[in-house]
């Protein structure tokens, strides 16, 4: 199930994000290690953001190990009730163009 989300990197209105189709921190991207999270580069855009959580961290890291968002989610140890904000967040992530289809 594929989801429309905010404005991506490029402008475009609509950017469909799937859960289900694998991902992976973008190539344009810097992430910075920090007690909190991360803070996150887009050399593209030349945007600063942050990652929140660390678990975030890990599941935004470990996108490109797994078949799709659901399992980078999974093995990054997010309890079940979580997950829906974790997708919730990786869709605004992917709109970002701070993670893209792979």
């Amino acid at each position: 199930m594929s989801t429309k989300t905010a404005p991506g990197a490029d402008g475009a209105v609509g950017v469909d994000f799937d859960p289900g189709a694998p991902y992976r921190c973008s190539p344009q991207v810097s992430l910075r290690p920090e007690p909190f999270g991360a803070l996150v580069y887009h050399f593209g855009t030349r945007k600063l953001s942050f990652l929140k959580t660390l678990p975030l961290v890990e599941v935004v890291k470990g996108l490109e190990n797994h078949p799709d968002v659901h399992s980078a989610i999974e093995a990054a140890g997010v309890e079940e009730a979580q997950r829906p904000a974790y997708v919730a967040a990786l869709a605004g992530l992917a709109a970002s163009g701070t993670i893209e289809a792979r």
